[in-house]
């Protein structure tokens, strides 16, 4: 039997991941591509031929009884509402990273997916990337030893996106690198740690490459069709620094949308363990130093589509039930730590969870 669905937004994330994988599952429905811009929805529609209808509003799609889920891939500050509408009108939910612009909120949608009985799952899709699969299981199998300290560079030469469009306006997406790439660093290293519980957090945010938008130079602009130098806002973080107490693991962490250093190799984490330990380069394959042969492995694994393993598995939910590693209940820790490391960057201090 089909499960059928509904995509609502139409932009880059729906285009470029999900989409491609959904449209090749056999036992997926797609009726309905929606977004606000209707050149956007029918574009979708023309590429993608599984897509039945183009449609401007979401409420057409959750008031259809037979749409059994939907995926939420609307920019951030979006994801609240149309989430628990949804939830409200009995459909699962697969939501796309963050899962909203604060944890408040997030917890709300967390509680309303309880009440309503319905599977609410975020799109932190590195926890179903090979690579991070075979941390988590060598770390829970004590093959590392004992994990003190884990360290996270997400950084890029002058690469600001959309400048001045949504990614920029903090009202939209909740923050600047550290809400857009930060999560998918911080949450991965919490999923491999294992239920870590966090303790204290410190940060210091900056926006500081693009404070004159018209005068700014970049080396390359991802979501450039969305830019507004002329009238646009850049009120988020363009770099990020901090560091996080947890009771298994301490972590420091540099990110950065643009900055004047362009140097190859910036985004990876190390993992640091008393028996081995790991740099994983970000979505790719990962060296290994055993402490005692001082012997250096670099894995050649096969890394699968993990688009397609984490929307597999959030569909599969949908029909037994289970709450697996993506469900909202499990990302909740993330977005508690995004909260307070912005917090701390405000107040100047250390702030206790």
């Amino acid at each position: 039997m089909k499960t059928t669905i509904a995509i609502i937004g139409c932009g880059r994330i729906a285009q470029n991941a999900h989409l491609p994988v959904l449209t090749k599952m056999e036992d997926v429905r797609i009726k309905y591509a929606c977004d606000i811009l209707p050149e956007k929805a029918e574009a979708v529609k023309k590429k993608y031929p599984a897509v039945e209808q183009a449609i401007t509003d979401y409420k057409m799609a959750l008031a259809d009884p037979e749409v059994d889920a939907v995926f939420v891939l609307t920019p951030n500050f979006a994801h609240y509402t149309i989430t628990m509408d949804a939830l409200k009108a009995g459909k699962h939910v697969m939501c796309e990273k963050p899962i909203t612009v604060s944890y408040a909120l997030s917890a709300e949608m967390a509680e309303e997916a309880k009440k309503q009985g319905k599977l609410l799952n975020i799109g932190v899709c590195n926890r179903y990337h090979r690579s991070v699969e075979l941390i988590e299981e060598m770390n829970r199998k004590g093959e590392l030893g004992n994990i003190y300290h884990v360290y996270c560079s997400f950084r890029a030469c002058r690469s600001i996106p959309g400048l001045g469009g949504d990614f920029t306006n903090k009202k939209q997406s909740g923050g600047g690198v550290l809400i857009d790439w930060g999560i998918h660093f911080l949450d991965l290293v919490l999923y491999v740690l294992g239920g870590a519980h966090l303790k204290t957090a410190t940060c210091d945010a900056y926006c500081e490459m693009a404070k004159d938008m018209k005068s700014y130079r970049y080396k390359s602009m991802w979501a450039e069709d969305t830019k507004n130098l002329e009238s646009g806002i850049n009120d988020v973080d363009d770099c990020i620094s901090g560091y996080v107490r947890t009771d298994k693991a301490s972590i420091s962490f540099n990110g950065a949308w643009a900055e004047n250093i362009d140097e190859p190799d910036q985004m990876y984490i190390d993992f640091l363990g008393d028996k081995k330990g790991i740099r994983l380069t970000y979505c790719g394959q990962f060296a290994l130093l055993d402490g005692e042969t001082l012997e250096r492995t670099v894995t050649e694994h096969e890394i699968p589509n993990m688009y397609a393993a984490e929307d597999r598995a959030f569909l599969d939910a949908t029909k037994t039930g289970e709450k697996n590693r993506n469900y909202i209940d499990n990302i909740l820790e993330s977005m508690k730590l995004l909260d307070t490391l912005y917090a701390s960057s405000k107040a100047k201090k250390e702030i206790a969870l």
